[in-house]
C-alpha cells in the first residue's frame, strides 16, 4: 500500500471505506485490496469448489518491489506451478470496457545527490561566485528531458504501442491535466505512456519555504522514478541513467547516484486457449469485447512469475478504471465495475474447467 499523503487532500477519511456515487473511497480499496477480493469472490461463486484446482497467493510487498518474492517462489515453486496465473493488479480500458494487460513498463528508481559545498554559507556573501547544491540539482534534473519533454538519456529502448482510440481530451479527462498545460513528449499518447521511457522527480530533500534561510545549501538530493520499455534490461537502463547524470554534472559538482530499486518489464504473447477463455469471460461479464492494453506502470512481480513459470499463461487483469487515482488522494473503486471483475473471474474458472474436460 502507498502512503496516504496529506489528509487535507482527501474528501473522506483515508482509512475508513466510504461509499459515494457508486464508488468506494479509501487508501488501498482498489490498489490492491480489490484484486485480492476478486479472487475470493470467484471462489465463493463456485461455493468453494471451483472446477479447476486453484491456489491463492497473496503477496503484500509489491509497492516496495517484492524483495521476499524470489525466496518464496524458490520454496513453493511446486505448489504454485499452474497453467494460468491471474494477477489482478491492473486496470480496465474505461468504465464499461474490460481490458487484458499484455505489456508493462519496467522501473528504475534512484536517489541522486549533488554536492557543491562542504558546509552551508551565507548566500549574500558568496552567492554569484559559489554554486549551491540545490540549484545544481535543479540544473542536472533539467537535463533529463529535451525541449519536447522526451527523456534525454541515451541508450533507452522505445517502440510504438498498439493503436487504440485515445485522444488528448481522453488524456486530460483521465489525468486531470490542468488547463493550459500541454502533454509532453512525442509520438502517440499511448506510446508515450506504455512503450517509451518516462522520467519523474518523485521527491526532493530541500529546506522548506517556511524555514528557509539565506543560505547556499551544500547538497541537493532527489529521488527519480524512470519507467522503461517492457523489453528493456533494467540494469542497462540504470547504467545509462547513471552515466547521463555523471556526464551532466553542473559546474564540476560531485554527483552520486544510489540505486533504490529495479523492476523488470513484462510482455505477453497473449495467444492460445487460456487467453481466449479470459477474453470470452470478460465479454460474458461486461457484454462487450475486451481490448488488449499496455500499462505504463510497473508490477515487477509479474515478470518474476513469468520467468519462473514460462509455461503458464500470465493473465494480468484489472480492478481499476481511469478515475481510480491509485497512489493519489481520493483513491476509489467503481463498485459496478468491481462486480463485473468478480463475475469475469468466476466465469473464467468455469471456462478453464471446460478446457480440462475437453469441451
Amino acid at each position: 500500500m502507498q502512503p496516504p499523503g496529506d489528509e487535507a487532500d482527501w474528501d473522506t477519511p483515508i482509512f475508513e471505506p466510504t461509499e459515494r456515487d457508486g464508488r468506494l473511497y479509501g487508501r488501498g480499496v482498489a490498489d490492491d485490496k480489490a484484486g485480492v477480493m476478486a479472487h475470493v469472490a470467484a471462489i465463493r461463486a463456485h461455493h468453494g469448489t471451483p472446477p479447476v484446482n486453484v491456489t491463492v497467493f497473496v503477496e503484500g510487498e509489491e509497492e516496495v518491489a517484492s524483495p521476499s518474492l524470489p525466496a518464496l517462489l524458490d520454496k513453493y515453486e511446486t505448489e504454485l506451478r499452474a497453467d494460468a496465473i491471474v494477477l489482478a493488479d491492473s486496470h480496465n480500458w474505461k468504465v464499461g470496457t474490460p481490458a487484458l494487460t499484455t505489456t508493462l513498463r519496467g522501473l528504475v528508481r534512484v536517489v541522486v545527490e549533488v554536492q557543491a559545498l562542504d558546509h552551508g554559507v551565507h548566500s549574500g556573501m558568496y552567492g554569484g561566485a559559489v554554486p549551491d547544491g540545490l540549484t545544481a540539482l535543479c540544473r542536472l534534473v533539467a537535463t533529463l528531458h529535451d525541449d519536447n519533454g522526451d527523456v534525454a538519456v541515451a541508450g533507452l529502448m522505445t517502440s510504438e504501442a498498439a493503436e487504440l482510440d485515445y485522444t488528448e481530451d481522453d488524456l486530460r479527462a483521465d489525468s486531470g491535466l490542468s488547463e493550459g498545460v500541454r502533454p509532453i513528449g512525442t509520438g502517440s499518447l499511448l506510446s508515450r505512456m506504455w512503450t517509451k521511457p518516462s522520467m519523474t522527480v518523485i521527491g526532493i530533500d530541500a529546506p522548506s519555504v517556511a524555514t528557509a534561510a539565506n543560505l547556499l545549501t551544500p547538497v541537493g538530493r532527489a529521488k527519480l522514478s524512470m519507467r522503461i520499455h517492457p523489453a528493456q534490461d533494467p540494469q542497462v537502463a540504470l547504467d545509462a541513467l547513471r552515466q547521463h547524470l555523471m556526464d551532466q554534472a553542473p559546474w564540476g559538482c560531485q554527483v552520486r547516484v544510489e540505486l533504490d530499486d529495479l523492476g523488470e518489464g513484462f510482455s505477453a504473447n497473449a495467444q492460445g486457449p487460456i487467453y481466449e477463455s479470459a477474453r470470452a469471460a470478460f465479454n460474458d461479464a461486461w457484454g462487450t469485447e475486451p481490448v488488449d492494453i499496455g500499462v505504463g506502470g510497473s508490477i515487477p512481480f509479474v515478470a518474476s512469475f513469468a520467468e519462473r513459470f514460462p509455461q503458464a499463461a500470465i493473465l494480468v487483469t484489472g480492478v481499476e478504471d481511469p478515475d481510480t487515482r491509485a497512489h493519489a488522494a481520493n483513491e476509489s473503486l467503481h463498485l459496478a465495475e468491481f462486480e463485473r471483475v468478480c463475475l469475469a473471474e468466476a466465469v473464467l474458472l468455469e471456462r478453464l474447467g471446460a478446457i480440462n474436460k475437453g469441451e
